[in-house]
């Protein structure tokens, strides 16, 4: 007996798929690949997902089709395929990232997003290829800080896969659940919806290749953080603290949640914002409101470095306000402070590169 493409296709057609009722021709489920060798036949069944809930009886039921109405003694071999790719593993949904920083305070109010956002600026000035994650659902703030409160990101397919293509401003690839919420209404998500979120932007982003990925944190710490970590083996978090003593109490519990044995994700340093206060028309003078090196005395108890300390001024404020990070002004005082953070953060990253391993996801058991 001779086997021939239409006696397969004819076979074919006799089996229905349960989804919809349609036969597998009808549905273009049979791929591009059809061999026919002597009694041998292979091909390849596609199928919307790879998690197809009637993959394997379909499967079967072809093969069957085919020995029924063709011949008993054809050997059938059919593979699968599907229209929409798996999300990548955990430990593979940044293969093209170096390094990813937490960047985090263990209070509200300290400037912590003002602090992340020219760090990722200040980053990308220095030639590295940079994105900027805001984690914080619930408030999130990028878009305004980059001025692009009103982009909305599209999605591409790619190798399968619709991924969506972060906003670009300053040389930083920019994600925020604020581009797909309205800025006036409040997020009022449940913590798993609010963790399902924020590992979509993580896994069906197209990051593609960086240097380094920076997360804005939520203050405090939270279901958010645990997601962070349960999904992305963090490379080390930069803690943002003010020099007043609530701060730095909320700072030592923020060193301690990365730091803890299930976690064990280094710190890089400590940023003290509003270190002093200079006013514009004085710019040799400093006013400790908020007290004096608080931030710094905290690194030197805590044994890590301190990254930076960045002064209280006005036009930092205006900035962000106006969608101009500071560090945008390499000339002025707090332009050359973000600058210098940035390139600290660089050294402390090739350091514990160097001595220590890639740090792993936490994983939970039940």
């Amino acid at each position: 007996m001779t086997l021939y493409p239409k006696l397969i296709h004819d076979a074919l057609a006799t089996v229905r798929y349960p989804g919809n009722g349609k036969n597998i021709m009808e549905n273009e489920m049979l791929e591009d690949d059809l061999r026919i060798d002597g009694m041998k036949v292979s091909f390849s069944l596609i199928f919307e997902k790879a998690t197809a809930p009637f993959m394997k009886s379909v499967v079967k039921a072809a093969e069957a089709a085919i020995k029924t109405f063709v011949h008993p003694d054809v050997e059938v071999t059919i593979g699968t395929k599907s229209r929409t790719a798996l999300p990548p593993e955990p430990d593979k949904l940044l293969p093209n990232v170096k390094n990813i920083i937490a960047v985090s305070s263990g209070k509200g109010g300290v400037g912590k997003s003002t602090v992340t956002a020219n760090l990722a600026v200040g980053l990308a000035k220095l030639g590295y290829r940079v994105g900027l994650l805001d984690t914080d659902i619930f408030g999130p703030s990028m878009p305004k800080m980059f001025n692009v409160e009103d982009a909305r990101p599209y999605a591409e397919t790619i190798d399968g896969r619709d991924l969506i293509i972060p906003v670009e401003k300053y040389g930083v690839k920019l994600l925020s659940i604020g581009f797909f919420i309205d800025p006036d209404q409040a997020a009022l998500w449940r913590g798993g919806m609010a963790c399902g979120a924020l590992k979509q932007l993580i896994s069906d982003a197209q990051w593609g290749e960086l240097d380094y990925f920076i997360l804005d944190t939520p203050p405090g710490t939270s279901d958010i953080h645990l997601t962070l970590i349960q999904t992305l083996g963090i490379t080390g978090a930069v803690i943002v603290t003010t020099p007043q003593e609530v701060a730095l109490a909320d700072a030592r519990k923020g060193v301690n949640m990365y730091t803890n044995d299930k976690v064990n994700i280094p710190i890089l340093g400590l940023v003290e914002n509003m270190a002093w206060f200079t006013p514009a028309e004085l710019p040799e003078n400093k006013y400790y409101i908020f007290g004096k090196d608080g931030g710094k005395n905290l690194a030197e108890e805590l044994h890590v470095p301190l990254l930076a300390q960045i002064p209280l001024v006005q036009s930092i404020r205006e900035n962000g306000d106006h969608g101009e990070p500071a560090v945008l002004n390499p000339a002025s005082p707090e332009g050359i402070a973000f600058m210098s953070l940035a390139a600290k953060v660089v050294t402390q990253v090739d350091k514990r590169n160097m001595e220590l391993a890639p740090t792993q996801r936490v994983e939970v058991s039940k």
